[in-house]
């Protein structure tokens, strides 16, 4: 394991206690977080998105405050419903927060998960899709926001100010962005999809094929069929790769809340999500060198670079500090990870 982060989902309520903050209080401790986790050395904080629900929605009035307010940390998502991004307005922020960020961003991106809207897309503009779940407008959208984030010209110029024939790139460009895009994908099929177009993979929190095998195992299947699609498709820099589990140190009587936890949902679930049958990870809770020996049988989490832990971010900054910190101190050191003092991490040797 190269490199570890936290996924954030990002749910609020009515702010009525402890557990319940309302938007505003789950925005500040989001903040707080980030800057905790990049003093304690965390490479990554990263966000869900989703509309139409309370959790977190579009992100970079947050990933800006983060970047600006942080040194080495990655800033991110996991994932930007592309259903819903106008493309060239959404790669002219994300140039502008990666040069706030000075080269920080990993924005994870895919057609997204359901949302409590039917096709809600429509209703911010985006009509048309011949896909009920509405992939075809989502990868129409990735493929022109990549395209306008490597600099390719995207409209005519006006040929009284440039003469004729003039195009124009959007403004501004932050170079080395295109190399941190990251692709969510649910099954063996999308990855081998992205590693063909040559972005990051992000493996989803859930899988949308139901074959034989664990989740990890699978899942690891997955990230191996994306290095081969990315090598056969001629690509030669390093890919990144990422999985997300939900990973609880128990270290000393405080930690014992999430106990029950490991206990309730230690082993795979199975659920039917937009109309696939889909599996889930397991939780996983218990002694450091428990958690060593478990992650370390874990295919999909040594089969990556990064590990993202997913954390119950609506219990404020205080406990998911500590989670991040024991893990920081007794689990992630015995897996290859050390410290972030230099920023992201740039690469990850494929062989």
């Amino acid at each position: 394991m190269k490199a570890f982060g936290f996924l954030s989902f990002g749910h609020y309520g009515s702010g009525r206690g402890p557990g319940d903050p309302d938007a505003r209080q789950s925005l500040r401790d989001a903040i707080e977080i980030a800057e905790g986790a990049d003093e304690l050395g965390v490479n990554g904080a990263y966000f869900r998105v989703h509309h139409y629900a309370r959790q977190s929605a579009s992100p970079m009035p947050l990933l800006s405050a983060i970047a600006a307010r942080t040194r080495n940390i990655e800033v991110g998502t996991g994932v930007i419903d592309m259903r819903y991004e106008n493309p060239l307005y959404f790669a002219e922020e994300a140039a502008q927060l990666d040069l706030i960020a000075d080269g920080r961003v990993a924005l994870g991106v895919s057609r997204g998960s359901p949302e409590p809207a039917l096709r809600g897309w429509e209703s911010f503009g985006y009509t048309g899709s011949e896909d009920p779940r509405g992939a075809d407008i989502a990868r129409e959208h990735f493929e022109k926001f990549m395209r306008a984030i490597k600099g390719e010209p995207m409209t005519y110029a006006d040929p009284v100010q440039y003469g004729a024939g003039a195009k124009l790139a959007i403004e501004p460009q932050s170079p080395g962005l295109a190399e941190r895009i990251w692709w969510g994908a649910g099954s063996a099929k999308t990855a081998e999809w992205a590693g063909e177009r040559g972005v990051n993979l992000m493996s989803s929190t859930l899988l949308t094929e139901a074959n034989e095998g664990s989740f990890a195992e699978q899942q690891a299947e997955q990230l191996r069929r994306y290095r081969e699609a990315f090598r056969a498709a001629g690509h030669t820099r390093t890919p990144r790769t990422s999985v997300s589990r939900s990973v609880f140190p128990i270290v000393g009587p405080e930690d014992e809340i999430f106990s029950y936890m490991g206990a309730r949902e230690s082993r795979d679930q199975v659920g039917v999500i937009d109309g696939f049958t889909s599996v889930f990870g397991r939780t996983y809770a218990g002694s450091p060198d428990t958690l060593v020996e478990q992650l370390k049988q874990d295919q999909a989490v040594m089969e990556s670079d990064t590990l993202t832990l997913t954390i119950p971010s609506q219990l404020g900054p205080e406990l998911n500090l500590r989670i991040l910190e024991n893990f920081a101190k007794y689990v992630a050191p015995e897996l290859g990870w050390q410290p972030n003092t230099e920023g992201p991490v740039t690469g990850y040797e494929i062989s």
